[in-house]
């Protein structure tokens, strides 16, 4: 498998004394959908390019029993051509089991909602590449994915729902 120490060539450690590793323990696809609605009709030639709406989430839980092991899922949703001219839909759930030590703890949740779907993304990439060619469509080349942005947009998500939600008197 793969192991990372994103602590650069300083070789900073953590507070104990041991470096800092992020190992990836597994791969996997946890869903994969791909439906073609119009199929044969649609693989006839295109005389414009269908929109694509993609859509992208990120989801981590620890792994139950797991010292240090967290189950990070990418979620990617590509749909071509729009409503009833829906060229195809496919959908993709892949998943991680990622290893993380020796980290200090507010480092963590930009490890997994930033670190590990960046390294699972070309993989997720090249599967839905893959599925969209072997349908008979142009394979779906994905455009790479700002993980950092999507994390501070749903950061800051958070904040504001927790300012909007009323505060209680017991």
């Amino acid at each position: 498998m793969s192991q990372t120490e994103p602590n650069g060539a300083n070789g900073a450690t953590a507070a104990n004394g041991a470096a800092p590793s992020l190992n990836i323990l597994a791969q996997y696809i946890k869903d994969l959908s791909f439906e073609s609605p119009k199929a044969p009709a649609s693989l006839r030639g295109q005389t414009r390019a269908p929109g694509i709406n993609i859509g992208v989430n990120v989801g981590a839980n620890a792994v139950q029993g797991g010292d240090n092991e967290y189950d990070v899922r990418l979620t990617l949703n590509a749909r071509a051509g729009e409503g009833a001219d829906t060229l195809f839909h496919v959908e993709l759930e892949y998943g991680g089991v990622f290893r993380l030590e020796h980290f200090p703890q507010e480092h963590m949740l930009p490890l997994l909602f930033i670190e590990c779907p960046r390294l699972l993304f070309p993989f997720a990439r090249q599967i839905v590449a893959d599925v969209t060619r072997n349908a008979g469509f142009p394979p779906l080349m994905i455009d790479p994915i700002d993980f950092a942005a999507l994390f501070q947009q749903r950061v800051a998500e958070e904040r504001a729902r927790q300012q909007v939600q009323p505060v209680t008197n017991a």
